[in-house]
């Protein structure tokens, strides 16, 4: 396509991509005083930056097949991120991971309690994120209905301290484990399940859950929810304010080492294994021996643990829940930080959930553009780079020959 070409076509798209967001940049209606505002610059400002995109996106498409001609694309340098390289050095490793845990634990001394509040929900979602990289990521189940889970942990906090008054580190375990038995509960009728029915009976437990909450008045508290839940304890020592807020986060951080941990080990486990081989081809995993029920059971209540145990510190760290904390959308997030950060990939996971929790907090200026710049980020990544910002390695094997009796290997 020749080049005037290429700018008619980005002319009509910025035009019909500005008609398209015209009710909600253009017009803003105000029914107290019963005005109408018509804000044309929004028009302008989001057509120039649709044709600035679509330049810059024709550049890069014509730079990487000008690659792939030249054949200087390479599959495994393509893979190997920068970040790859550095894990793959134990030195390197072992430093970044010293460095990233001293900001981490000195953090809260150089930020306001409103910043260490932010990042301790940032690292909440790695926690839910690395729990549902698991069923997605690793096993390959789309799971919609994470959130129930997230729910099934906080309300079990919330109600047996509200009744019986058990402690955050009493709940702790429970929470995780209702929330695994649910998982198990869920796994058994999606067994012979994948794919699109598998994402919608999923769904369907999400907002079952979330309506029995919401309209089980006498069990739940309805709409209204349960509020005045403790905070952790700490050995019986009352907190301040600021002080709980400093003790979570550094629980929060506590659980992220433990779950990278874990995670990382089950990647390179048998069972790990096992996962990938269900989300490559079922068929074939099945054919190689390993129990498909079993693998998909295992891979659900794992997540549905992880969750739980982050609902508990929800409860704990919020002091008030109701169902309204635990929407589709909250699944959706979750989802949004496995896809965005590559399915697998555990330091994927990690940074796209800082990235979509926290720039959202910092760009609070533009809010109401906020789920208009979520979609346009989700379909710009799943065109240009759908193995998400940093892809997991696919391990391979090489045979090699044993070398002849008498000469050396």
């Amino acid at each position: 396509m020749s080049p005037l070409k290429h700018t008619l076509r980005g002319l009509l798209l910025s035009l019909w991509f500005a008609a398209l967001t015209f009710p909600i940049m253009v017009i803003k209606v105000n029914p107290v005083e019963g005005t109408v505002t018509w804000r044309w610059q929004n028009a302008l400002f989001v057509a120039g930056g649709v044709f600035f995109i679509y330049l810059l996106v024709q550049l890069a498409l014509r730079h990487k097949a000008a690659s792939k001609k030249a054949g200087a694309s390479d599959d495994t340098g393509e893979q190997e991120s920068f970040i790859h390289r550095i894990l793959q050095d134990q030195k390197q490793k072992y430093l970044l991971g010293g460095i990233l845990l001293a900001v981490a634990v000195a953090f809260p001394t150089f930020s306001s309690s409103y910043q260490t509040t932010v990042m301790t929900t940032a690292l909440m979602y790695v926690v839910l994120g690395l729990g549902l990289n698991i069923v997605v990521g690793m096993a390959g189940l789309l799971d919609l209905g994470y959130v129930a889970f997230y729910a099934v942990g906080a309300y079990s906090y919330a109600l047996l301290n509200h009744h019986f008054g058990l402690g955050f580190w009493a709940v702790l375990p429970i929470g995780g484990g209702l929330a695994a038995l649910f998982g198990i509960l869920l796994g058994f009728p999606v067994l012979r399940l994948r794919g699109d029915y598998l994402a919608i009976v999923t769904l369907g437990f999400g907002e079952i859950i979330r309506l029995i909450l919401e309209n089980w008045g006498e069990f739940s508290k309805g709409p209204s929810g349960i509020s005045n839940i403790a905070r952790p304890g700490l050995f019986g020592i009352e907190l301040s304010l600021d002080s709980a807020i400093i003790y979570s986060y550094y629980l929060m951080v506590l659980f992220v080492i433990a779950t990278i941990f874990i995670v990382n080990r089950l990647q390179d486990s048998r069972l790990g294994r096992a996962w990938i081989a269900l989300r490559e081809d079922e068929i074939a995993c099945q054919a190689m021996g390993i129990d498909k029920r079993k693998t998909k059971l295992v891979a659900f209540s794992l997540g549905a643990f992880w969750a739980g145990i982050i609902g508990v510190v929800f409860a704990a760290k919020t002091t008030f829940i109701n169902p309204a904390s635990f929407t589709f959308l909250e699944s959706a997030i979750i989802l949004a930080i496995v896809v965005l950060g590559g399915m697998g990939s555990i330091v994927g996971v990690i940074l796209a959930a800082l990235i979509l929790i926290l720039l959202p907090e910092y760009l609070r200026e533009l809010s109401q553009y906020r789920m208009l710049a979520f979609g346009a980020i989700l379909v710009a990544m799943m065109v240009f780079r759908p193995q998400g910002l940093i892809a997991s390695i696919r391990r391979t094997y090489k045979f090699e020959k044993p070398a002849p009796a008498g000469k050396p290997r």
